[in-house]
This record gives C-alpha cells, structure tokens and sequence, in this order.
C-alpha cells in the first residue's frame, strides 16, 4: 500500500469511523506496514497487503509507542 493509495482514502477505523494513517515499516525493529489512529491510539495491521480493520485486530498502544508512531506517520 502506498500513500497515494485511493483505497487508503475510504478505509476508516472501525471504531471511531475517522481515517486512519499509514505508516511505513521501521526497519530499526523490522516492523511491517501499519495504520494508525492517534486519536484512540490504536494500530492495525497489513498482512499480505490487506489491512485487518476489525474491531478486535486493533493494538492498543503505550504512550512511547504512540510518539514513535506519531515520528513514522507520513505527511
């Protein structure tokens, strides 16, 4: 998935319905594409290049998480 992906316009998080960001990999922990809601602070994977947009796929995340991932988040 890349940024200027039209899909990535229309996906939504499944809780709070509002867009979600993509991150790219982090190659310093070998991490795989993510989306990203800062505002619940919750991530969703990418496997195979399907974004897992379920309820129950979403990683809640610390609050160093979150400034790590708010650093990745492409503008």
């Amino acid at each position: 998935m890349t940024p200027d992906d039209p899909l990535l316009r229309i996906l939504a998080c499944p809780l709070d319905k509002g867009p979600l960001h993509l991150l790219p990999p982090d190659e310093s922990v070998a991490s795989a594409e993510i989306l990203y809601n800062p505002r619940l602070r919750r991530r969703y994977p990418i496997v195979d290049g399907i974004p897992q947009l379920l309820p129950s796929s979403g990683v809640q995340v610390s609050e160093d998480e979150h400034e790590e991932l708010l650093k990745r988040m492409v503008p």
